[in-house]
């Protein structure tokens, strides 16, 4: 088709249908996800929980994620000055560690989906003096984290309760910046290896896990080896 003709068949089209050749469409908005697990994370929005039980919980020495703390924390391959988002903080059982990790002009942020916990977190800043770390409250579907705001996603035993994972792990994916860090501790779950309570609590096995986090568009890195952990695994990704 020469110049002319095409120029002509353009100006003959009517001027919405000239402007939609010309302006790009914007894409469809997705539908809403699907709870994967719904009530998952009623007891802890109850305003009646039960901190100091959830203390005994969280941080007893019978818990291998609470013992081997540091170890894990030793395996995130953070540096002073970085920004870490605890997504999942619970009781604030990682936050002196990652603490000493990023170092006084580093920043953590406590994140977590229960009003309740987050003032026992901020009683626990305050007495323990963890002045670079603040708290944010966030929702089923949102880290509430500003985009390109932290290094490191760490989420420890949460990543079961994400009741919408892929809409909260586009989430974690805009909060974090590009090059940036998410690391997920969680349980193994393996029909006839894993205990009967990790088999009807925790929704994904290890590989399930992968194949959602990367199909949000992260690439796994690696699995450190944690000296200690037996029911749990970490695995580090990365956002391109």
């Amino acid at each position: 088709m020469n110049r002319t003709l095409a120029m002509l068949i353009l100006l003959s089209l009517p001027l919405t249908s000239l402007t939609s050749c010309l302006v790009e469409a914007p894409p469809p908005i997705p539908p809403p996800e699907t709870s994967v697990r719904p009530g998952v994370n009623e007891r802890f929005l109850a305003p009646d929980l039960d901190v100091q039980e959830l203390v005994g919980t969280f941080e007893s020495e019978s818990r291998e994620v609470a013992v081997r703390r540091d170890e894990i924390v030793a395996a995130l391959g953070l540096r002073p000055g970085m920004t870490v988002a605890d997504v999942g903080a619970g009781t604030g059982l990682f936050l002196e560690p990652l603490v000493r990790g990023v170092g006084r002009f580093g920043r953590v942020f406590a994140v977590d989906i229960a009003p309740s916990l987050i003032e026992f977190i901020d009683e626990r800043i305050r007495v323990e003096g963890l002045t670079i770390v603040e708290t944010v409250l966030c929702t089923e579907t949102s880290a509430e984290l500003s985009p390109d705001s932290v290094d490191m996603v760490f989420s420890c035993d949460t990543y079961h309760h994400f009741e919408y994972p892929q809409t909260t792990l586009a989430s974690l994916h805009s909060a974090l910046r590009p090059g940036g860090w998410l690391v997920i501790v969680d349980f193994e779950r393996i029909p006839g290896v894993s205990r009967d309570w990790v088999l009807g609590h925790v929704r994904a096995g290890k590989r399930r896990v992968i194949a959602e986090v990367e199909a949000a568009g992260f690439t796994l890195h690696d699995e450190p080896l944690v000296e200690g952990l037996a029911e749990n695994y970490v695995l580090r990704f990365r956002r391109p």
